[in-house]
């Protein structure tokens, strides 16, 4: 398991984490998300390491910014 933390710029309230955590959630091989609203993080546990580009494009999707890369900590 790989465990990347994200960050995201223009998430605000409770609709924000619910939309980039389906959105992400949605990305094959993606086991759990947990957003951190107050911090503007996104951690997502996953079997392989993610494209980061697949993370961009699903966190566009649901309406925000992802700002640089992930950071991951293998488990």
């Amino acid at each position: 398991m790989v465990t990347t933390t994200y960050q995201v710029q223009g998430m605000t309230c409770g609709h924000c984490v619910n939309a980039v955590s389906a959105e992400v959630g949605a990305l094959p091989g993606v086991d759990e998300v947990q957003v951190d609203l107050a911090a503007g993080r996104v951690t997502v546990t996953s079997e392989q390491p993610l494209d980061d580009d697949a993370v961009r494009a699903a966190v566009d999707e649901a309406g925000y910014e992802l700002v640089g890369g992930g950071a991951d900590q293998r488990r």
